[in-house]
């Protein structure tokens, strides 16, 4: 059984322009560039130690829509205040945004990145705020209250992304979800859950790889 304390490392994205990718982590955002060559750039929260995200250029970085592949990324932060930040920064750099909705346990962000990476910004709700029936929790896909938080943006200060940043979480399409996640379960002894838009593997310390069948 994998370690209580293991999280998911950096995300390894393939890209087909570095300075764009870069510029766009940077400034729509708020990531910081600590390593950078001809070929790759390591990006990390605010004063963070851990790599969070690592860029590739490649010339065969674009992806076609219906394959295999990323879903999604998706990056916690701890605060509703620092998920207003995150809702402000696309509005005031003129990025635009796939979607925002609340799911119970959680508020969540939606956009691409100029390769078509998908990115998941979210905020948890307490424990105890989560939506359960007959013992068992259940998500939802509502509307998220975005002029409430639009309101809470204009008290958040900083550009960069919270201290401790990490991957919470990564959604991936596949041809069969079962397949894949029980390979997955096989190679690191995560446990197997169902989920409403896939099959998911979940560590001790409740990060994620949700598979969805593409």
């Amino acid at each position: 059984m994998i370690d209580p304390g293991a999280s998911i490392g950096a995300v390894h994205l393939t890209i087909a322009d570095l300075d764009r990718s870069v510029r766009f982590y940077e400034t729509r955002l708020g990531f910081i560039t600590h390593h950078r060559d001809a070929r790759t750039a390591r990006l990390r929260a605010d004063a963070g130690v851990d790599d969070v995200l690592v860029l590739t250029r490649s010339e065969t970085a674009t992806r076609a829509s219906g394959t295999t592949g990323l879903y999604h990324f998706a990056i916690p932060v701890p605060t509703r205040g620092d998920l207003a930040r995150s809702f402000r920064r696309p509005i005031e750099t003129r990025t635009g945004m796939q979607g925002a909705a609340d799911h119970g346990v959680s508020e969540a962000l939606y956009l691409a990145d100029p390769d078509g990476n998908g990115i998941e910004i979210y905020r948890d709700r307490p424990r105890e705020e989560w939506p359960f029936s007959a013992g068992r929790l259940r998500m939802t896909t509502e509307a998220l209250a975005v002029d409430d938080l639009r309101a809470e943006a204009g008290t958040a200060g900083g550009e960069q992304l919270p201290r401790g940043t990490i991957i919470g979480h990564v959604h991936l399409h596949v041809a069969r979800a079962l397949a894949a996640a029980t390979a997955c379960v096989r190679a690191v002894g995560l446990p197997l859950e169902g989920a409403d838009s896939g099959l998911l593997v979940r560590d001790p310390s409740n990060n994620a790889v949700v598979f969805r069948v593409s």
